[in-house]
Formats: structure tokens, C-alpha cells, sequence
């Protein structure tokens, strides 16, 4: 007799507060002037820097696993969050204090792909959904990890 099994799947969110102490925006290859950097980036190009309280939310998938009733575990995830994301950039100067942003500019879109490479090399294969990073209420990223 062959029966199909059917695993239920679902979305499991978390959420942390990162602390930017500072970061400034310009373009990296100096092909730029202090003019057009700041026609591009505005108050962002500050020299002295500007910091953020970003909201970070991660989304997980997958089948709910019948023993535990979970897709993961959301301390383990907790944790995972704080190892990828809190430990390299809370209270940070991106572009003094993270490697990756020598080379890369310290937007948003960026922080997004950052924290998505890093929490791939904690979660299981296939599970990461979705990071959203909230600059302000009204400036916001998604990450797919496209």
C-alpha cells in the first residue's frame, strides 16, 4: 500500500534591532566628486557619518517537522541571528569596522545581502526565506537572496 505523507509547511519570523553607530554613503571608486556624491546620496554623504536603528526581520520555510511541531526551533534561530547579525554589526561603523563594506557601499540593499550571505552559513539549506531591513518605518528592504 503506498501512501503519501504530507508534511504541513509554514513561516517562521524573527526580529532584532541593530544598532549602526555610524556609516557614511559615497561612491567607492572615487569616480565622484564631493558634489556629486552628495546630489546622489544627500544627507547620507555626511564625512562624519550618520547611524541607524534598523529593524531586521528573518523569515524561514519549510515543512513542519512532525516530532516538534516546528519549522525550526526559534531560539536556535534567535541564536543564529545573533551570531550573523548582532556580533558583526551592532554598535559597528560599517565601513571602519566590517570588512565587507571596504569594497562594498554601506546602503541598505547591501546590509540586506550581508546579513543573508551570513545567516546562510548558519541555517540549514533552503530554509532562509526572506530579510527584511527596516531603515526608518518608511524605508525598507527585501532580500530573497535574487
Amino acid at each position: 500500500m503506498n501512501q503519501d505523507v504530507h508534511f504541513p509547511k509554514a513561516v517562521l519570523r524573527a526580529s532584532s534591532t541593530v544598532l549602526i553607530r555610524s556609516h557614511s554613503l559615497m561612491a567607492l571608486d572615487k569616480s565622484l566628486s564631493n558634489e556629486e556624491n552628495l546630489k546622489l546620496f544627500g544627507k547620507c554623504n555626511n564625512p562624519n557619518g550618520h547611524g541607524h536603528n534598523y529593524k531586521v526581520v528573518v523569515t524561514v520555510h519549510g515543512e513542519i517537522d512532525p516530532v516538534t511541531g516546528m519549522v525550526m526551533n526559534l531560539t536556535d534561530l534567535k541564536g543564529y541571528m545573533e551570531e550573523a547579525i548582532m556580533k558583526p554589526l551592532d554598535h559597528k561603523n560599517l565601513d571602519l569596522d566590517v570588512p565587507y563594506f571596504a569594497d562594498v557601499v554601506s546602503t541598505t540593499e547591501n546590509v540586506a545581502v550581508y546579513i543573508w550571505d551570513n545567516l546562510q552559513k548558519f541555517l540549514p539549506v533552503g530554509i532562509l526565506y526572506k530579510v527584511k531591513v527596516y531603515e526608518t518605518d518608511n524605508n525598507i528592504v527585501v532580500y530573497k537572496g535574487e
